[in-house]
């Protein structure tokens, strides 16, 4: 039977909001004195393991379930989501000896958690378990039983999983952050499981990915060469500059746009030497740099180009402002 709703007015709506906000903060509040030596316990439990740490939990607490063990898996410690459900008609196959089980059940008494266990003690799989408090079934069968603590849900019936789900999945952060410190996770293994993303490309994309090579014709001008042949070779190359390089092909200056109005504006013909009107010691970086630190060494010279040169001194790669922008570094 449908009821009509109660119109509430614009301030009535903002008070409900806070009221929930604050009802969560509160069972935040009560989650942080839950957190003692358990909480350490498994940790370490976590840490030993060979397998995989395999998440379960029915109903909301599947749904903060999976999102606990994505967390898990994209910081460092291999897990995966198994529904309690499908797991007693032939996916607990997927739980081998190895594995930690974390399930989550907030009252501890979810049956299709309960059928799981004779099972996981006979393959002898560490649980952790969590739940509101010690007295269910979940926790009482566990090696480490977490616990969230009493409070009210934000739900005004105090029955929809508003405040519960909130702290269950704030402990779950909690474990994977204590584990990103114990096993030293850096950026760069992050990016490793995130190759596709934003982040990825910018912690794995390295400059020797992006830059134009020798094996691409780059655009060197000798520096005896007059300004003429300077414009030409910069105009082919397409890269908005032209390498400068001496009668051993090392390099000794770069000609840029830049440079060109400078030599226009102190009256250079078309016949001065590129070494008169080149710029000296140009830039150069090694080709396993990041690409988004060649950017920022762009931005921070206000410069478009950089070398890449050997260790003779001799032009092996050019990379360009465009090269990174076009590949989404930033």
């Amino acid at each position: 039977m449908t009821k009509d709703p109660i119109k509430l007015s614009p301030n009535q709506f903002i008070a409900t909001a806070i009221e929930a906000i604050d009802t969560e903060k509160q069972a935040l509040d009560l989650l942080i004195e839950q957190i003692d030596e358990r909480f350490a316990n498994a940790c370490n439990i976590i840490l030993a393991c060979q397998g995989r740490v395999v998440v379960t939990g029915m109903g909301k607490s599947g749904l903060i379930g999976r999102k606990i063990a994505a967390t898990f898996a994209s910081t460092g410690t291999p897990s995966f989501f198994m529904h309690p459900g499908e797991a007693g008609h032939g996916d607990l196959g997927m739980l081998v000896q190895g594995d930690v089980l974390l399930a989550i059940s907030n009252s501890g008494e979810s049956d299709e958690i309960r059928t799981l266990l004779p099972v996981v003690k006979r393959l002898q799989i560490p649980l952790i378990s969590i739940s509101r408090d010690k007295r269910g079934m979940l926790p009482k069968s566990a090696d480490i039983a977490l616990t969230l603590g009493s409070f009210q849900e934000a739900c005004p019936l105090n029955l929809a999983p508003t405040s519960s789900t909130t702290a269950t999945l704030a402990l779950g952060d909690a474990l994977a952050v204590a584990l990103v410190h114990a096993r030293n996770f850096t950026s760069e293994d992050f990016a490793l499981s995130h190759p596709a993303g934003a982040l990825g490309r910018k912690l794995l994309t390295q400059v020797a990915d992006l830059m134009h090579s020798t094996s691409e014709g780059l655009p060197k001008v000798a520096k005896d060469a007059p300004l003429h042949d300077g414009l030409l070779t910069m105009t082919h190359g397409r890269l908005g500059m032209a390498v400068v390089v001496d009668e051993n092909d090392k390099v000794v200056g770069v000609f840029t746009d830049g440079d060109l109005r400078r030599s226009l504006e102190r009256g250079e013909t078309l016949a001065t030497p590129m070494i008169d009107v080149m710029t000296k010691n140009p830039r150069a970086i090694d080709k396993t740099m990041r690409a988004s630190d060649a950017l920022s060494l762009m931005n921070e010279n206000g410069i478009s180009q950089l070398l890449i040169m050997d260790d003779e001194n001799r032009l092996e790669a050019i990379i360009t402002v465009h090269d990174l922008l076009k590949a989404g570094v930033t």
